[in-house]
């Protein structure tokens, strides 16, 4: 376990923009993507609002190739792409190249749609592309098809910490020697009808329909619950070897993750926080580093009221004293939670801080709330001092699925 893995190529789509460039440019400006879902279905929904992709992942693609995709697979695929060629595509025995695309749902909403097509057409008009549109591994598959990877091709499934398992997954293969190029992260495109009632049944989501682009508030006393976004977010890692021998060029490095679980509830934190600071101790354990050395933190920071209280308690538990010059930002306030894409897009927000030396803005946070013991950015942008920094990523999923991930400087 060895083996230094090193980022080197980035793709996305998202609420805010249909790729890398556009994405950062709208986070550090703090400009939400939120919506007004203005569908007949949304009229007795209690939330009315999600962060839709900015660019529709179809209108990327060629017809004969979005009609056999699932939604989620049409992001994954747009964020692949983008990433690869980010990275230079590079020549590699495929022997050695995997696939790490994780996801919470899979292709729910092609399995919606398909069951509706059965009973208002017969069997004989569902689509011989069904199954595998709705299998939740098809976006790791059609990327590792994409890319010829035979290394092995893997979607990790833990709720809205899929992605984020995801990046440590990858890392792992090229730490234990299987790959020396892994194309990885996290998929999501969940926005219906029965999710959305699902959602709101559990009265997790905002209801601020009056004005979704401050409905998303980490942090902030007045939250009221998340958003639904969609989305993808891809990287490209590879060891630092191979990375080095091309000439590639590095966004930063990837440090160590830790990854635990709450054994508490289903679909609520342990108000302790405490799987989730071990999450983070072991991270840091992992990385060969101390709590000191972390400068900024990516958090999860749904919006929930239990939620970012929960992870606000295990930061400092995990960071104790050194928690006052950590910066902290929660960036769903601006595209909503992607779900099992959330954890890869975050990673990617998570290397371009280090590499701008630039922490994002938390959107909407106006009365902090006073159980938050963090410093939090807000506003503006803030500068990350200089020299060998790193910084954490931590992503939660119902089922008590903890997952934090370093990220060091280039």
């Amino acid at each position: 376990m060895t083996r230094q893995v090193v980022i080197t190529g980035l793709g996305m789509t998202t609420p805010v923009g249909g790729d890398v460039e556009t994405t950062w440019r709208a986070i550090l400006a703090g400009k939400p993507g939120i919506v007004l879902i203005d569908e007949p279905w949304t009229h007795d929904q209690p939330s009315k609002i999600a962060g839709i992709m900015a660019i529709d992942p179809a209108s990327c693609l060629a017809p004969h190739e979005a009609r056999k995709l699932d939604r989620s697979q049409q992001a994954a695929i747009v964020a692949a792409r983008e990433a690869w060629a980010d990275a230079g595509a590079p020549e590699i025995d495929p022997d050695r190249l995997g696939a790490v695309v994780a996801t919470g749902m899979g292709g729910l909403i092609s399995l919606i749609n398909s069951y509706d097509v059965l009973l208002e057409r017969g069997a004989s008009r569902i689509s011989p592309h069904m199954v595998t549109m709705i299998m939740p591994n098809g976006s790791a598959a059609h990327v590792g098809l994409e890319i010829g990877a035979r290394a092995g091709v893997h979607t990790p499934v833990s709720a809205c910490a899929s992605g984020a398992e995801a990046v440590s997954y990858a890392a792992r293969m090229i730490q234990q020697g299987r790959a020396d190029v892994v194309v990885a992260g996290g998929t999501e495109a969940v926005i219906h009808p029965i999710t959305m009632a699902g959602f709101a049944a559990m009265r997790a989501l905002s209801t601020r329909n009056d004005d979704p682009a401050a409905a998303s508030r980490p942090y902030d006393i007045d939250r009221d619950g998340f958003v639904m976004g969609e989305g993808a977010g891809i990287m490209v890692l590879e060891s630092a070897e191979f990375a080095a021998a091309r000439g590639a060029k590095i966004y930063g490095v990837y440090g160590g993750s830790g990854l635990t679980s709450d054994g508490h509830h289903i679909a609520q934190p342990d108000p302790e926080g405490r799987g989730a600071a071990r999450a983070i101790a072991e991270a840091l354990s992992d990385a060969g580093l101390s709590a000191s050395d972390i400068v900024h933190v990516n958090a999860h920071a749904t919006s929930t009221p239990q939620g970012d209280i929960a992870e606000s308690t295990a930061i400092v538990g995990a960071l104790g004293s050194h928690t006052e010059n950590v910066a902290v930002t929660g960036t769903k306030s601006m595209t909503g939670h992607l779900l099992g894409g959330a954890g890869a897009v975050e990673s990617i927000f998570t290397v371009l801080a280090l590499r701008d030396r630039l922490v994002p803005p938390t959107a909407n946070l106006h009365n902090l709330d006073p159980q938050i013991n963090l410093d939090i950015v807000a506003g503006v942008p803030r500068p990350l001092p200089a020299g060998d920094i790193a910084a954490l990523n931590n992503s939660f999923g119902f089922g008590g699925h903890d997952v934090a991930l370093v990220f060091r400087s280039a």
